[in-house]
């Protein structure tokens, strides 16, 4: 990390100050797929975060699941998972061929899993469900994870938030969620940060 994203970095969590979630159970879930995946590593403390807050565990939206390694990891989770998202990666993630069929592939085996190839701004006009658990990991600007994140937030009993320690724009968009809708927020640092806010 060069000296300039940690003056960033440094700046961010002096100006949206959270606090920091400690995990008391760190827990493999029993499913997880090989595939490379920045998430790699916050899925020891998902169940942890489901205990502490008694959330349920019928349902849960994700928007960004990418290649499916985090849409997995929620599946040992919930009865149902909805994973949207493009498909095609952004300019953070790298410009990328439409991968949505090898993903759904690749997540075949796993049937309580629902891939749908949609931008999330089309997704959150018609979708009025309600969720257990939301997850939000797109583009990072403040204003889509903002406007995804807020839409999430009053849709779902908890909402985590990845890339909160790399971007300092989805950290801003967390601290503001939170703030506009009075909800506790929590960051958890390691693993590009985790921002997690419950109501």
């Amino acid at each position: 990390m060069g000296l300039r994203s940690l003056i960033r970095r440094h700046i961010a969590r002096r100006n949206y100050p959270i606090p920091v979630y400690r995990p008391v159970n760190k827990r493999k879930p029993e499913k997880t797929i090989d595939v490379f995946s920045e998430w790699r590593g916050l899925e020891l403390i998902i169940e942890d975060i489901l205990d502490r807050f008694d959330i349920g565990r019928e349902s849960c939206i994700e928007f960004g699941p990418e290649r499916g390694y985090s849409t997995v990891v929620l599946s040992n989770y919930f009865k149902k998972v909805r994973g949207v998202d493009i498909f095609t990666g952004d300019i953070h993630s790298g410009h990328k061929e439409c991968h949505y069929e090898e993903t759904k592939r690749r997540l075949s085996e796993f049937g309580n899993i629902e891939l749908i190839k949609a931008d999330y701004r089309d997704w959150i006009k018609q979708d009025d469900d309600t969720y257990d658990f939301a997850h939000v990991d797109i583009i990072h600007t403040y204003e889509d994870t903002y406007r995804c994140g807020l839409w999430a937030v009053n849709h779902s009993k908890c909402c985590v938030f990845h890339d909160t320690e790399s971007f300092p724009a989805v950290r801003k968009a967390v601290f503001d969620i939170a703030a506009t809708t009075g909800k506790r927020v929590y960051n958890y640092p390691r693993h590009h940060g985790l921002g997690i806010i419950v109501g």
